[in-house]
């Protein structure tokens, strides 16, 4: 299947709709990471109450706040229903930080990607094997890097199509689906934290500044990505 093949079949439908057009159009070849964040919460609860069959998964990096680990809990609880993790490699882990120490990246931007490779897109790797079709929590609003993607993609690096179920939602829209429906969401969201990774790495949202000044904040200009959305 191309673009325009997959965008006929979910042109003019919900978000829940849509990825039960895409988990029967990629049948077992489907997957939702989560990282538990408030438009993720969303997403698993459209796949969660409507028995989609699409696999959820979430990349422990190790790093998280316990208020993402209590999220995490309180999501399984509540709907019964698995969430595969994939954890970083431990001997990468213990080279680096042998090498490096526990904050390295701290003092440099390669420093802080190699974290990130090392604690995320290593172990993404592993769970998009075989995957055909990925589901994110992104939305537009969230960056201007964001706003120039589309709702649906083509990753030609990874050879695998993405969708983005809440592409055009505000954060305001995100937020109150949580609240009318119940939804267990991660406090720190009610703290400024409008974007929420691991915990040396970000801080709450000033007034004003954008939403992904928060995280890697030591850091200036550039994309503030991680190097799972773009590569």
């Amino acid at each position: 299947m191309n673009l325009i093949e997959i965008n006929s079949l979910i042109k003019d439908r919900n978000p829940v709709e849509q990825l039960g057009k895409l988990s029967s159009a990629f049948n077992g070849r489907i997957i939702f990471t989560t990282s538990f964040g408030i438009e993720d919460q969303v997403i698993s609860h459209f796949i969660f109450t409507n028995n989609i069959p699409v696999k959820v998964a979430t990349l422990d990096t190790g790093r998280l706040f316990p208020e993402t680990y209590k999220v995490f809990n309180e999501t399984v609880k509540k709907y019964g229903k698995k969430i595969e993790v994939y954890l970083p490699s431990h001997e990468d882990i213990e080279k680096m930080e042998t090498e490096k120490g526990p904050c390295s990246f701290y003092y440099s931007k390669e420093a802080r990607l190699e974290c990130c490779r090392i604690r995320k897109t290593d172990p993404l790797k592993r769970a998009l094997k075989g995957i055909n079709c990925w589901i994110s929590g992104i939305r537009k609003d969230q960056s201007d890097n964001r706003s120039r993607m589309d709702q649906l993609e083509y990753d030609s690096a990874r050879m695998l199509f993405k969708f983005y179920p809440l592409f055009d939602w505000m954060y305001n829209d995100v937020r109150q689906y949580v609240v009318d429906n119940s939804i267990p969401y991660n406090v720190l969201h009610d703290k400024g934290y409008v974007s929420i990774g691991c915990e040396p790495c970000t801080r709450a949202v000033k007034q004003g500044e954008d939403f992904r000044a928060g995280r890697w904040w030591w850091e200036t200009g550039g994309n503030k990505e991680c190097g799972i959305h773009s590569g």
